[in-house]
């Protein structure tokens, strides 16, 4: 069970929103009411100069940088409050500290401001057209970065009997942890020291970012995540907000605290996922496919972020999208623009949502035009496990694994048969009934060769973890990675029990500390039970070989006679048994009775872990889904639900069935809910959630979740990462079931949320020119 779950479920969780100091004082925002202007003036109400601050006061400050070292990415500072233009709706303009926040909100209220407005561009489409208003005047264009992966497609599509050619879009979105961002900074004078808590994934980044910005060293600052509400990637990036909050408590001597309100989360700080593709796809008389041909679009907003870049989505997007098939030739362009919205963040399956949206959406097209069942296209189509470990069109390395069996579980788990019989008779509702599948990878625990060529600011190295048996015989152990829902407080205490027996209740998991912990890039990319999971069980057993030792002298017998399990030191020799207990208390209080060879680095071990092979795992899943549609309101109901999932091996099954389901909760919005959409002047229109749809209770039905376990030969334990893969299949899967439902009536949806007004209009696009199913290559030419 999770150890953490005690103090959350007695409400004992200790948030940013928790934390209260002597003389503490609230930070507000006057943040731009429009998305481009140029800032002509702004005027503090009179006798405030002590609380108000703009720009031109952060004295010393730099702005965020985030470039990337991919040809031709154009670089773009985020400064932490605007001095001359702003360049969305929401921007940081000046800051506000008062006693409590509704006071620092009059102080924003009473603000002067004369902005004048600027044409504005919210489509990402739109934004790399010749006319359109530029983002950054001196880039010339709207392009942050493109990126092309060439293929020889001519020779291969000379020979395909079938041509598909569709375009896909998903909306953006926002994340929507419960709790949002905060930060609390203070200076402490004795240390000569930044203190900040901040509700973050990865705090040894985030100092690393301050330093930047701040112009202090890294000892200088200290970065503390206590308890963080939720993730999704909305908590993995350095915020304007964090380092204004910094600014303000070095400069006040007065600790400072930003909680951020949702209308703020919703409009101004986490927007993500806005992709658009243009698929063209080419199989033979069978559907099978044989080359892929794709220009794709990512809306990455007006800024880079720290420290992942705007090229974090497009740059992926070419790579990841052939997914697990095995198909001749492949050629992507992508471009990642710049609009006037706030920058794209990485959220939960970065990427791979859209890319696995788009991909099982062709591959359902494929196989309609071919007159043949979905499932039996993608089984001839996907990598075989006699082939494993495979190096796919792109380059990508996959571990391990048998995707054919996944597929086929899924088939068997959701009686694709039944499903098939019952389209036969018409509902009594006048409902459509349909079924859709999504396979797909998720590379996770991405390495130091795959960061290093991206060229960002953050590239993983070793991951380290420090145990330490305590004089008690209790085991502390740090990592630099940080939980926020994920369970690790319980999985690496599992990890250590398994190496040293000792049990869950008695090993502490310290973590979230810059100043207690070794340097790590954080929770992000399913890497931790990877990475620190490794890092941990690598120290254990350095820990392990000098609690022998100890034992063994104080057993009075050979060191290689000795094991350690079950929580102590045991001989074959008929000596009896040492506790892990009187072993530590020998190091700590009576060093008269440890062995002349005894290691001085004594019980606590500092460790470094890199998998075998650093380019990733790869975990996968199958999601089956069974849909009613309402032709008449455009309605869409999830009759069942099944995941087959491998990852690996499963530390704790039930954390993972946990975290399968929230990410399916997540997916579903994405499907069918969720959406951000903008005006023409690049106004958010969702600005509270009676506007911003997300899935609850009623909306996510019971799942059933299988489990396969094909371990990985380059991990320490044979696990994968598999804390994102909820996420990435929900939307294809729902949508390829929500087109199987509308089949007969010709209709086809291919852009999510399947909204009702959209599902509407697909119909009644269809009543009027009925799509193709398929187009001979021949005619095509």
């Amino acid at each position: 069970m999770r150890k953490e779950d005690d103090r959350y479920m007695r409400g004992r969780g200790e948030y940013v929103g928790d934390i209260a100091m002597p003389g503490m004082l609230e930070l507000a925002f006057l943040r731009s009411p429009v998305a481009h202007g140029k800032l002509k003036s702004l005027s503090k109400p009179p006798g405030a100069d002590d609380r108000v601050f703009a720009a031109g006061d952060l004295a010393g400050v730099k702005g965020i940088l985030a470039d990337s070292a991919l040809p031709g990415f154009k670089s773009s500072e985020q400064p932490i409050l605007a001095g001359d233009k702003v360049r969305y709706v929401g921007e940081l303009i000046a800051a506000c500290v008062a006693p409590n926040r509704a006071a620092a909100e009059d102080l924003v209220d009473a603000i002067d401001l004369d902005i004048e407005t600027l044409p504005a561009v919210s489509d990402m489409l739109d934004a790399l057209k010749p006319e359109a208003p530029l983002v950054h005047d001196h880039w010339g264009d709207n392009v942050f970065q493109h990126t092309l992966v060439e293929g020889d497609i001519e020779s291969v599509r000379r020979e395909a009997a079938i041509k598909i050619e569709r375009k896909y879009r998903t909306a953006r979105q926002c994340m929507s942890p419960m709790e949002g961002r905060g930060v609390v900074a203070f200076w402490d004078s004795r240390l000569e020291q930044l203190q900040v808590y901040t509700s973050t994934q990865m705090p040894h980044i985030v100092r690393t970012g301050l330093c930047d910005c701040l112009g202090l060293s890294h000892e200088q600052i200290r970065v503390v995540a206590p308890d963080v509400g939720g993730g999704f990637g909305y908590k993995g990036i350095l915020l304007p907000e964090e380092v204004c909050a910094a600014w303000l408590a070095m400069h006040l001597r007065r600790p400072i605290r930003w909680l951020e309100d949702r209308r703020e989360q919703l409009t101004a700080n986490a927007n993500c996922r806005e992709h658009h593709y243009h698929v063209t796809a080419y199989g033979d008389e069978q559907g099978r496919l044989l080359a892929l041909d794709t220009t794709a679009v990512v809306d990455a907003g007006a800024y880079s972020a720290y420290p992942f870049s705007a090229c974090l989505e497009g740059a992926q997007v070419a790579s990841i999208l052939p997914g697990p098939y095995d198909f001749k030739a492949y050629r992507c362009s992508t471009t990642s623009t710049a609009t006037n919205k706030p920058p794209i963040l990485p959220y939960r399956g970065v990427a791979r949502t859209g890319v696995c949206f788009a991909m099982e959406l062709t591959m359902d097209a494929l196989a309609r035009a071919a007159g043949r069942e979905p499932s039996d296209v993608r089984m001839e189509c996907l990598i075989r496990p006699e082939s494993m470990p495979f190096d796919n069109i792109t380059g990508k390395h996959f571990d391990s694994g048998d995707y054919p069996e996944c597929l086929r579980r899924a088939v068997e788990a959701v009686d694709l048969k039944a499903v098939r019989e019952r389209q036969k008779t018409p509902e009594e509702d006048g409902r459509l009934i349909g079924v859709g599948m999504a396979i797909f990878c998720e590379q996770s625990a991405h390495g130091t060769s795959v960061y290093a060529g991206w060229g960002i600011p953050m590239v993983p190295g070793h991951e380290q973890a420090v145990v330490r048996l305590t004089p008690d015989g209790a085991l502390e152990v740090r990592v630099g990675i940080h939980s926020h829902g994920q369970g690790l407080e319980t999985t690496l205490a599992q990890v250590a029990e398994e190496i040293l027996g000792i049990d869950t209740d008695r090993v502490r998991v310290i973590h979230g500390d810059t100043a207690l912990t070794p340097y790590s890039t954080g929770t992000w990319g399913s890497r931790c039970m990877v990475m620190a999971g490794g890092a941990v069980a690598r120290a254990c057993r350095t820990l392990a070989e000098r609690v022998a030792n100890i034992g063994a002298r104080l057993l009075d017998v050979p060191v290689d006679s000795v094991t350690v399990a079950d929580g102590v030191v045991s001989t074959t020799q008929g000596h009896g048994t040492v506790s892990l207990h009187d072993v530590a208390r020998t190091w700590y209080l009576k060093p008269q009775h440890l062995p002349d060879n005894v290691d001085s680095g004594g019980l606590e071990v500092t460790l470094g872990y890199k998998t075998g092979r650093d380019s990733g795992t790869f975990s996968y899943a199958c999601h089956a889904v069974v849909v009613a549609v309402d032709p008449e309101l455009g309605s869409t109901e999830i009759l069942d639900y099944v995941v087959v999932e491998d990852g690996g091996v499963l530390v704790n099954p039930m954390i993972v069935d946990g975290q399968v389901y929230g990410g399916i909760a997540q997916g579903i919005g994405t499907a069918l809910y969720e959406e951000m959409p903008f005006d023409r002047n690049g106004q958010p229109l969702a600005s509270t959630l009676a506007d911003y749809l997300l899935p609850g209770a009623t909306e996510v039905p019971a799942v059933e979740i299988d489990h396969m376990e094909t371990p990985s030969p380059y991990t320490e334990f044979g696990q994968k990462g598999i804390g994102e893969s909820g996420a990435i299949g929900p939307p294809a899967a729902i949508v390829n079931a929500v087109n199987d439902a509308l089949r007969p009536l010709g209709a086809e949806v291919c852009e999510v949320p399947v909204t009702p007004q959209r599902l509407l209009r697909a119909i009644a696009r269809a009543s009027v020119t009925p799509q193709e199913e398929a187009s001979p290559v021949e005619a095509a030419l």
